[in-house]
Parts: C-alpha cells; sequence; structure tokens
C-alpha cells in the first residue's frame, strides 16, 4: 500500500461520520480514489468495499480514475447558458482537446460542467480549482487558460 495513503488513513479515528472525510483526504492528497485506496477504507472501517463505492460514487465530487492537476469547470446554468457558457465550453474543450469529463493527456486539466455555482450576476463563469472567472468570453478563456499552460 502506498505510504502516503497509510499516513492519511492513520491519521483518522474511525468511526460513525469519518468515511466522507477520509474520502475527501484521500482524495485531496492523491487526486482519486484508487481501487486500492477504497479497499484500505473498507477494510479499515469494518464494511465492504461495494458501500465504500456506493458512497463516494454517490457524490460528485468524487473520481476514480487519475484527474488533472486543475479542475476546470463551466456554468450551464440557465443565466450563464444564455450569457454564453456554451461558448465558454466550447472554447475550453478547442483550446484543450479535450471533451467534458475528459481529463488532457498530461494530466494538466480536467473539464466538467456544471448546473450552477450561484453567481448568476456574473455569468458566464468559469472557476478553475478555486478561482472564479466571471464574464467570460471565447477570447477570455483562452487568456486565463495561457495563465495555467
Amino acid at each position: 500500500m502506498d505510504d502516503k495513503l497509510t499516513e492519511i488513513l492513520n491519521s483518522y479515528k474511525w468511526g460513525k461520520g469519518t468515511l466522507i472525510p477520509i474520502l475527501q483526504k484521500v482524495q485531496r492528497e492523491l487526486g482519486y480514489l484508487s481501487k486500492e485506496a477504497i479497499s484500505e477504507i473498507a477494510k479499515r472501517a469494518g464494511i465492504s468495499e461495494s458501500e465504500v463505492f456506493g458512497v463516494a460514487s454517490f457524490y460528485a465530487q468524487f473520481y476514480f480514475t487519475p484527474h488533472g492537476k486543475h479542475t476546470i469547470k463551466v456554468c450551464l446554468g440557465t443565466s450563464c447558458h444564455v450569457r454564453g457558457g456554451p461558448r465558454i465550453l466550447e472554447t475550453v474543450e478547442r483550446e484543450l482537446g479535450i471533451e467534458t469529463g475528459e481529463t488532457t493527456e498530461d494530466y494538466k486539466f480536467s473539464l466538467e460542467r456544471v448546473a450552477c455555482f450561484g453567481c448568476c450576476a456574473l455569468a458566464p463563469v468559469m472557476v478553475i480549482d478555486e478561482d472564479v472567472y466571471s464574464r467570460m468570453t471565447p477570447a477570455k478563456v483562452k487568456e486565463v487558460l495561457a495563465t495555467y499552460k
């Protein structure tokens, strides 16, 4: 088992209510939830692997394949949609050579679409990691992406 995974799992007091924080920490540190991680979490928690997977797969925040260093989320909620959200998403896809739900070959970027960020007055919105980019245009997408490359 990976030393980092062991370190993470040893840092928790196991009990009711700790599964989701543990899954979050493992993903934050390792980038995704591997089969090995799910198996070890299940052993430590005293539950089946399918139970751990069931909890993790319920939440959109968890990934089961390696994810990019940077996660790009493009809002396609109503406000963003009518203000050009689909064009923003198309521009990101074209610039990175990937489609929604994919990760670049170099694992630098993963692309997701979301229903709403709750900042409709700033539409259309794109978020990279924790950074919010508002009133996006295709030209602004190219400028922002250039700062991450």
